[in-house]
């Protein structure tokens, strides 16, 4: 089973892909897909549909998981992250990928067994369940691929 994780943002887009094979999870890749900041908000989401669409034909994946809007005091950012949220599931739709949505807890939970983890526990845990030799950067790829994670062991 091949698992892409999705931390969605307008900026900066977390995607992590692991395949679960044996009981095992194999990190293929992961990183980001950055828009330009000076760019109108159409063409920012254009480049992360474009980039969402290079990716699911690099890695075509059995399933889909994403972190759920946590909406915090910006309003103006948590509507840009709803925004990219949206092209998301219309890409994984159009291709008939399943989504799963999870909360930050859910994923700190799955990942490291306490849904109270700070991100650098999470960071840790996923490194070493993950066998890489560093932590994952930037940390919306670290994200995305806990997510990830955290689906897999949820499916089992």
């Amino acid at each position: 089973m091949m698992v892409i994780g999705i931390d969605p943002g307008l900026a900066r887009l977390g995607y992590g892909v692991i395949r679960a094979e044996r009981g095992t999870a194999v990190p293929l890749c992961y990183g980001c897909l950055e828009t330009r900041a000076g760019a109108r908000p159409g063409e920012r989401l254009l480049e992360i549909s474009r980039g969402l669409a290079s990716l699911f034909e690099r890695y075509p994946p059995d399933a889909l998981a994403v972190e759920k809007l946590f909406f915090s005091k910006n309003v103006t950012s948590a509507m840009g992250v709803s925004e990219v949220r949206g092209i998301v599931l219309l890409a994984a739709e159009e291709r008939g990928i399943p989504v799963t949505e999870y909360t930050p807890n859910q994923v700190k939970q799955a990942v490291t067994g306490s849904g109270r983890a700070d991100k650098a526990q999470v960071q840790q845990m996923i490194t070493r369940l993950l066998r890489l030799h560093e932590v994952p950067q930037p940390d919306d790829a670290a994200d995305a691929l806990s997510i990830a994670l955290c689906h897999i062991h949820v499916m089992r």
